[in-house]
């Protein structure tokens, strides 16, 4: 039987959850030196209550990252058909990905100030695509002599991707995303018909953003 958490640990829950999302919007505006004092601040919790979670402002930062990673992985793996092939299965989350740049442009900040996070996080889209592409290499979809460093060109791609989209508002980012995610098919060795094929496909509707701060758009 599972237990209602008491009171004791739901402030603790909250008070962390605080200070994450306080950190997330300082990682989101580039603040990465901010003082421990100003995070608590942002948060609306004592110093000593930092303490009681954290050790530095680095092992924050850390816990920020990877839970908007990992939200945005548990958000791809809900749009995800378990019977897709792999070749479908990678293409479909770098389309939504980037289209997030601009549906939660928060949440993109913080995956782009965390940069190589995205490939070596064991949270969100490094582990996902990695298994992908490894699937995608055993079907005969993809062929790369080395997963990490095909990791290393994509999550390269993504994040100059978003970085494009959140300082050129105006271009098109359907467009964008999708010429992308051609042009990443093709590194990875997909026949030049095949990576059009892949990138024309539907994509389901996109509800239920998530955003950084836990709500949802």
């Amino acid at each position: 039987m599972t237990q209602t958490p008491n009171r004791l640990e739901r402030r603790k829950a909250q008070t962390r959850g605080a200070l994450i999302s306080a950190a997330q919007g300082f990682i989101a505006s580039g603040e990465l030196n901010v003082p421990i004092a100003e995070i608590t601040k942002a948060a609306d919790v004592g110093m000593g209550s930092f303490y009681n979670h954290f050790e530095s402002r680095d092992q924050l930062f850390q816990a920020a990252v990877d839970g908007a990673l990992e939200l945005l992985g548990m958000y791809l793996d809900s749009l995800t058909d378990v019977d897709a092939d792999p070749a479908d299965a990678f293409t479909r989350s770098f389309r939504i990905s980037g289209r997030l740049f601009r549906l939660q442009p928060e949440l993109s900040r913080v995956l782009i100030h965390s940069g190589p996070e995205l490939i070596t996080s064991q949270h969100g889209l490094g582990p996902r695509a990695a298994r992908d592409i490894g699937a995608g290499v055993d079907a005969g979809y993809f062929r790369v002599p080395d997963i990490q460093l095909s990791l290393a060109l994509v999550a390269g791609a993504l994040l100059g991707l978003g970085q494009l989209l959140l300082e050129q508002p105006d271009r098109d980012d359907a467009q964008a995303v999708d010429a992308m995610a051609y042009s990443v098919l093709l590194a990875l060795g997909v026949p030049d018909d095949d990576a059009q094929d892949l990138c024309a496909r539907p994509l389901p509707p996109m509800s239920d953003v998530p955003s950084v701060d836990g709500e949802r758009e």
